[in-house]
Formats: C-alpha cells, structure tokens, sequence
C-alpha cells in the first residue's frame, strides 16, 4: 500500500462524535512512552502526524486520520502510567472502552508492546479484555532496533510461552522499528488486504 495522503479529521472524548462508520478504521493503542506515534508517523511517512513526547500521556483524546480517502487510522491515549490525575485516567479508561467496543467500522486494534520487556500485566489484561469482547487485535512490538537479533527471538518465544498459558490461539504478531521501518509494509499489507472484506 502506498501512502498518499494523510490527513487530521477530527479528536475528541466522545466515540459518537467520530465521523461516520463508513470506512474501515485500525485503532493504534499501547502503555504510554511504548513509541505509538512514531509508528504513526513512520507508517503514514510523515513527520509530525501524531504528535511526539519524552513524556508519557500525550496522547489525550481519540484521533482520526484520513488515509488515502479510504480507510481511518484512530490514535488512542495510552494506558496505564501517565503523568495525568487518576481522574483523567479514569476518564480516558472510559472512552476508549466505549470507542473500541461500540465502533462498529473497527477491523483491527493495534495493541503496541516495547519488545525490551517481559510480558506486563497491563498489557495482557488489556488484551485478554479485548478477546473477552471479542475486539480483533493485532500485537506490534516496537523498538526492535534497540535489540539484537537473538535477544529478540528469546524475548519472542518468552512472549508467546505466557501468552499460551491463558490464550488457546495467539493474535497476529508484528515486529516493527520506526527508526529503520521494520513491519511497516506488514503492517499496511495486512490493512489493504482486511480492506477488501469490509462492507459499509
């Protein structure tokens, strides 16, 4: 798939505010500081798409984009730490639970994980709650470039071993660098070719 345009449409907290469910839509999500939106932005070969920080919680509202006419990309705020009140976390928990289980034009949610770490419990809990609703979901380890190639593989194979343990079938897995571009035409492969199958 070829990116030729990549535009902002429209943030909110509100789900029934998004635009019409008429087009495909890939939700990208993640633990703050995982590296979302320079993926976002790797993917979408623009700079400053989705906005960049040092510091966690960036992210604060659901974000549509318009790609290529055809399809949305939907950045969500991260879970767990952020530097925001309990308040506001608690708010963020809310919309996007309601965006992810009522848009009814979500073909996949792209769950981002650090590939440095072991397996969190804030991230297989939220995607067991995901298999749980039933919300497809794709797991995207980011930052592969700041391992090496038999680290990887062991953190990969520790990663599958536990998510067995719970998990009768694994999800789709991705590995991706934004630094190098690593699984990005995996990635926009797998979205053109899911394309195909949506009916509005």
């Amino acid at each position: 798939m070829i990116i030729k345009t990549a535009e902002f449409v429209i943030s909110n907290t509100k789900p029934e505010l998004s635009p019409e469910p008429n087009r495909p839509e890939y939700a990208f999500i993640g633990r703050s500081n995982v590296g979302k939106s320079s993926l976002i932005n790797m993917l979408c070969e623009r700079k400053s798409l989705a906005k960049t920080s040092s510091t966690p919680g960036k992210t604060q509202l659901i974000n549509h984009f318009n790609i290529n006419d055809e399809w949305y990309l939907v950045d969500l705020p991260g879970y767990g730490y952020a530097r925001a009140s309990k308040k506001d976390r608690n708010q963020w928990d809310k919309f996007i639970k309601k965006y992810l289980f009522s848009r009814s034009n979500l073909l996949y949610t792209f769950v981002l994980i650090d590939a440095r770490h072991k397996p969190q419990k804030v991230d297989t809990d939220f995607m067991e709650m995901l298999g749980v609703k039933r919300v497809p979901f794709v797991i995207v380890f980011t930052k592969l470039d700041k391992l090496s190639s038999s680290e990887w593989n062991k953190n990969l194979t520790h990663y599958k071993k536990e998510m067995l343990k719970k998990w009768e079938e694994l999800p789709p897995m991705i590995a991706t660098s934004s630094t190098s571009k690593i699984g990005r035409d995996e990635i926009l492969d797998l979205i053109e070719s899911t394309n195909q199958f949506f009916q509005a």
